[in-house]
């Protein structure tokens, strides 16, 4: 057998693939037995989000129609930005919060839709972005990663920078470099700036929790508290974003141009 795998890369290679396959089906076992026992707790969790966005779809429809006199215009705007992009379901099969550089894996690959680059979000927040694809199973790279950067804004304020993790707690990050003439408060919302064609602009990251100067006092550093809970996710969403992709690419290729022609 030692033989067999060492000196022949055919036979390594299906080994190896057919190895990496049997890792994923035991991830996926061991998922679906953890999800059994919390039952309790993620259907109490997803009744009081429920109820709060009934509440919350509730005011925002009585206040629209009083504005616009028509009770279907939240309906119809909503079916608009949902038409943006597409949503591939996926559940959490390996997760990790307690290292430099997490990594989750989920059990949708590439005969699912999946490609590298694609965003991952939960009903809470941004999860983080895929990172390695396979036939059936994909690995993201998620906010809790060093290498993470996703290009985030402060809500209504126009201010933005990159949201990186450094370490420690699984509910805390850090967005630096915003000016000390920027102008916003603690419980500000953080959300993804639509800069990238990985997530569609406005999506929850989380909230301004504490404000610090730089290490240089130059500029603000902002401590954020993530809306993704990282240590009970089992429900995620890949976002197929194609549209915003070929936005970006445009806009990518216009820049280039001018600056062809500037030189």
């Amino acid at each position: 057998m030692v033989l067999l795998f060492r000196y022949n890369s055919y036979q390594s290679s299906v080994y190896f693939s057919s190895a990496n396959v049997v890792t994923g089906k035991l991830f996926e076992w061991n998922s679906q037995v953890e999800s059994f026992f919390s039952l309790n707790k993620i259907n109490g969790q997803l009744t009081q989000r429920n109820l709060y966005l009934e509440r919350q779809v509730a005011t925002m429809s009585s206040q629209i129609a009083n504005l616009t006199h028509d009770s279907t215009y939240l309906y119809h705007d909503q079916l608009r930005l949902l038409n943006e992009f597409k949503l591939i379901p996926a559940r959490v099969i390996a997760n990790s919060v307690d290292k430099k550089d997490n990594l989750i894996t989920i059990d949708k690959g590439s005969v699912d839709g999946i490609r590298e680059d694609m965003g991952v979000a939960c009903g809470n927040g941004i999860v983080g972005v895929v990172y390695m694809v396979s036939p059936h199973y994909s690995v993201v790279l998620p906010v809790l990663n060093a290498h993470s950067n996703v290009s985030v804004s402060i809500q209504k304020r126009g201010y933005f920078g990159y949201l990186h993790w450094t370490g420690g707690r699984s509910d805390l990050a850090y967005v630096d470099d915003i000016p000390r003439h920027a102008h916003f408060r603690i419980g500000d919302n953080i959300v993804t700036s639509g800069f990238s064609s990985i997530f569609p602009e406005g999506m929850l990251v989380g909230k301004v929790l504490h404000v610090f100067n730089s290490f240089d006092g130059l500029s603000y550093r902002v401590q954020v508290r993530l809306a993704t809970d990282f240590g009970n996710l089992r429900d995620v969403c890949v976002i197929d974003n194609t549209k915003l992709q070929e936005k970006v690419q445009l806009m990518r290729a216009a820049q280039d141009s001018i600056k062809a022609r500037d030189n």
